[in-house]
């Protein structure tokens, strides 16, 4: 299926390559470590990787419009779900630690659903035509997206860029 047919919710290209790489050795810390220490949006990050395996790279412009356009579901929904999630790591003392844990559970659930919503609204965008432009390769639109999504936030702590981009680099996409 290519970018531009539609795609039953929840089975989008793009949400099946995000779920694949994700699972790749070292690529969810990496994003992780890219989140926390950088402030990257992994489902827009994978976004431009998932173009990148279509040898298009997205540039400055379009990254900031990207960003625009999602951000608010993301500061809205994704990031809050995420705090509480991650502070539930550590139940209040007035919770029982089962009763935290089930609600933590049911929590990082509604949070990945929110990430789930946000790529869902990022694919739609995808169905307008191919985005970026053209490259030599999957490596150099990954290296040019990157790029452009740094220069949006701030340069990417290297270790964790460089193990996302070599796993990228050997990652064989879902079909």
């Amino acid at each position: 299926m290519s970018a531009t047919e539609a795609a039953p919710p929840g089975k989008s290209p793009f949400w099946r390559f995000s779920v694949k790489f994700y699972a790749e050795p070292g690529v969810a810390q990496a994003c992780i470590d890219l989140q926390d220490q950088a402030g990257v949006d992994v489902n827009i990050l994978f976004f431009l990787l998932w173009n990148a395996t279509q040898n298009r790279a997205l540039g400055d412009a379009e990254v900031a419009d990207l960003e625009r356009s999602i951000g608010a579901w993301r500061d809205m929904a994704v990031i809050p779900l995420r705090n509480i999630r991650r502070a539930l790591k550590v139940p209040p003392p007035v919770m029982a630690p089962d009763v935290a844990e089930g609600f933590r559970t049911r929590i990082k659930a509604a949070e990945l659903e929110a990430e789930r919503l946000q790529q869902e609204a990022m694919y739609a965008l995808a169905l307008s035509g191919p985005l970026g432009r053209e490259t030599p390769s999957k490596v150099a639109a990954a290296r040019d997206s990157v790029a452009a999504y740094q220069a949006l936030l701030r340069p990417f702590p290297a270790g964790p860029l460089d193990t996302l981009l070599a796993a990228f680099a050997k990652f064989q996409p879902p079909v």
